[in-house]
């Protein structure tokens, strides 16, 4: 509860303080029980995050043709041979009751014309049509039902336009254990530190794509929650792999619009600027390839005509089969003067989504007691060295519902947490240099997207790791001796991040799913996840 002194810094406490409102974090708050005290801390409104997004769907067997062990193979064989495979059959063995507990809470997925099944879609990697959808707008249905169960349960509080700044921890308080009690947590309506504490904490605070220049995420993607667990002590793993979407808008006011992976698993096809397909040149099986090729063909066949974009073309198909089955993207475009029943969609690759992450186990418990991490923030080992398609969404149900039902099981044996000093901002000042925050965001979206992309070589990244040692320095001065912002909180985490990312990067000396380095064309034969352990490597992390 909060303090009656409006004058003081506000404190709460909760038995569950959940970071982030998107699939992960609400699908672990409304599988909680009752009597528990819930919070769920939002950056913006409860829908902001990279759920609302998401167009594709989600991947479960749900059809008699289908099986178990086929979503298993197919997820195998997308993430690079890096799979760990009892997360794999453990995601897929949940996925047919997540989905349940989907429709259950009320989630419209698109049924078939002619009966009443549901209509499910193929993607890249998969073997068969496993994607259970809403038209192409499968994230906002997902998002809007959970925020409105969300909203109509009165355990659980839902507090927007707050952005965490940092875990609170046993080591933190120089008390024994190694505990995590809470969260200081940056009120943007007030521009004021609060303290949330709790028994519980779960970060679901997304991945980190805006670390690069163009992407498909959110403005919100700013690894808050590896940065925060990586601070406070906990390993993460396989930061490396970056999931570039092969097929993101391009047109200079769409900013960050996605062209799901279903408009190629529909039909649609890939064309050089003249019309003509190249694919086939890169992979058997064509614009239905796993996303690490077909971005990384997109991407060759730019640099080598020096184009700008190349073509995503799904006009041979009826108008009216195009507009039923993707009217979102069909609006969108049309905006942009872009008509797709008769015209091909200018499309560039962006980064889209953060293979590794926070470490946690099939409980998404991390290496900090009653502290969990779920969705993109985590990593669980079901995506390998590359994600195939709308298995994130799933993995955001399966270990949301397993990290509830962790908790249910251990919430009577958990006291409550300790008291927490207030934030202390008695020796900083507001700052009169904003331009600076800019200039390195910019600074390291740039480098980051030139020398960390698609492509990679070792003396690109040494420059980039001698580049984000130098922005460290500068951040570290600036979050010193000035007062916190929502603009420098999410810098000072993306740095941290990238560094998570080019250390990572410089570490693995082959080319595995995502990771594609010209210095080490061919694979390794020991087949490991890259762990970075915060008591042995530090980056320059305050």
């Amino acid at each position: 509860m909060a303090r009656d002194n409006d004058s003081m810094p506000q404190s709460f406490e909760y038995d569950v303080l959940i970071i982030g409102s998107g699939a992960a974090g609400l699908t672990v708050a409304l599988n909680l029980p009752a009597h528990l005290r819930v919070c769920v801390i939002s950056k913006a409104d409860i829908n902001s995050g990279a759920t609302l997004w998401a167009q594709g769907g989600i991947a479960a067997v749900m059809d008699a043709t289908d099986s178990v062990e086929d979503h298993i193979r197919d997820t195998l064989q997308a993430g690079g041979g890096l799979c760990h495979e009892d997360a794999v059959r453990f995601t897929v063995e949940h996925g047919k009751e997540s989905i349940d507990w989907l429709i259950d809470a009320g989630v419209d997925f698109t049924r078939e014309d002619d009966n009443d099944q549901y209509h499910l879609t193929r993607e890249g990697g998969h073997s068969h049509r496993r994607i259970i959808h809403s038209a192409d707008a499968t994230g906002r249905a997902v998002s809007t039902t959970l925020a409105d169960q969300a909203r109509a349960r009165p355990n659980i509080d839902l507090k927007s336009r707050r952005v965490a700044v940092d875990l609170i921890t046993n080591r933190k308080l120089s008390l024994p254990g190694n505990r995590c009690v809470g969260a200081y947590i940056l009120n943007l309506e007030d521009n004021h530190v609060e303290l949330f504490r709790a028994r519980f904490t779960i970060l679901a605070t997304g991945g980190a794509s805006k670390a690069y220049r163009y992407t498909t995420n959110p403005d919100g993607a700013s690894g808050d929650g590896i940065a925060m667990a990586w601070r406070a002590g906990c390993r993460v793993a396989n930061m490396e792999f970056n999931q570039f979407h092969p097929t993101c808008l391009y047109h200079p006011h769409a900013k960050s619009f996605l062209i799901t992976e279903a408009v190629r698993g529909e039909g649609g096809i890939l064309t050089l600027p003249d019309g003509s397909r190249f694919m086939d040149r890169f992979d058997k099986r064509a614009e239905l390839a796993p996303r690490d090729i077909v971005a990384r063909a997109i991407d060759h066949e730019m640099k080598r005509l020096g184009a700008d974009h190349l073509y995503l073309d799904i006009s041979h198909k009826p108008a009216e089969f195009v507009k039923q089955h993707f009217p979102t993207i069909y609006q969108k475009c049309l905006e942009f003067g872009i008509d797709i029943t008769t015209d091909p969609i200018p499309v560039v690759p962006a980064s889209h989504y953060t293979c590794g992450g926070i470490m946690t186990d099939d409980r998404a418990r991390t290496d900090i007691n009653q502290l969990y991490a779920v969705g993109e923030a985590a990593f669980t080992g079901l995506h390998g060295a590359n994600r195939m398609a709308s298995n994130s969404l799933l993995e955001c149900l399966v270990y949301g519902r397993a990290a509830a039902a962790d908790i249910t099981r251990r919430e009577a044996d958990i006291p409550a947490a300790p008291e927490a000093p207030d934030w202390d901002e008695s020796q900083v000042r507001d700052s009169d240099e904003d331009v600076v925050i800019s200039h390195n965001w910019d600074e390291l979206r740039h480098f980051m997207w030139d020398y960390v992309g698609i492509v990679r070589t070792t003396k690109r990244l040494q420059r980039a790791k001698h580049r984000v040692d130098l922005l460290h320095s500068e951040i570290n001065e600036f979050y010193s001796n000035y007062r916190v912002s929502n603009d420098l909180i999410e810098l000072r985490n993306l740095v941290t991040v990238a560094d998570l990312i080019i250390c990572s990067a410089l570490q693995r000396k082959e080319s595995r799913g995502l990771h594609y380095t010209l210095d080490y064309p061919g694979l390794q034969n020991e087949i490991r996840d890259t762990i970075l352990v915060p008591t042995t490597y530090r980056t320059q992390t305050p």
